[in-house]
């Protein structure tokens, strides 16, 4: 499972909502924070790094290669306008977001560790009509590494995420605006996803 941040969303401090999420156990959590200029988005991360860390939890930067390097993570997610023109070879896990198939093999020809793929199901966050799980499939099924659905994801949903092929599931505006963030993260990594190849630490 992995958690998406937006702090417009959140109902605390995000730094407080990113170390209760931590301490469920997601297998990452993305910093996506790209309104931010520069130093507020560094010392933002460098809070958020300090709850993963407690935890043991990956932190990863959207978008800002550059906060990321400053940050020492060694974990940066980005759009495919951004990965195609970076280096990504200096981090350790390198994730994408794609919206295609030739997107997916792409990012993965330019050094993507795993993908993030949606809109899958209907979200408040997008006005264009989902994709669903064909599309999902569709994906899952042209690379090699793994795909985590994103878009409208709640536990009753997971089944058909999982039955699409994706090695699991991301969540951003449902962890951010939850009262019990600890409670869905456990329920969004439930032990089926034990047996897949997941996110590389």
């Amino acid at each position: 499972m992995i958690a998406v941040t937006s702090r417009d969303l959140c109902r605390e401090p995000l730094p407080v909502r990113v170390g209760r999420i931590a301490s469920a156990g997601p297998e990452l959590i993305v910093l996506r924070e790209k309104d931010l200029p520069h130093d507020a988005l560094l010392d933002l991360a460098a809070e958020c790094l300090a709850m993963c860390s407690g935890h043991g939890v990956v932190l990863s930067v959207n978008s800002a290669v550059d906060v990321a390097e400053e940050l020492g993570t060694g974990a940066v997610h980005l759009p495919m306008d951004v990965l195609r023109d970076t280096d990504v070879s200096g981090f350790d896990l390198v994730g994408a977001s794609v919206h295609s198939t030739a997107e997916a093999v792409e990012a993965e020809a330019l050094g993507a560790d795993y993908l993030i793929a949606g809109h899958v199901f209907a979200t408040s966050c997008k006005s264009t009509e989902p994709r669903g799980t064909g599309f999902l499939s569709e994906v899952c099924g042209s690379v090699g590494i793994p795909v985590y659905a994103i878009g409208g994801i709640s536990p009753d949903k997971v089944d058909r995420v999982i039955s699409a092929g994706a090695a699991g599931v991301c969540a951003m505006s449902s962890l951010m605006a939850t009262d019990d963030p600890e409670g869905l993260v456990r329920a969004l990594s439930r032990d089926m996803f034990a047996p897949r190849t997941r996110v590389r630490n």
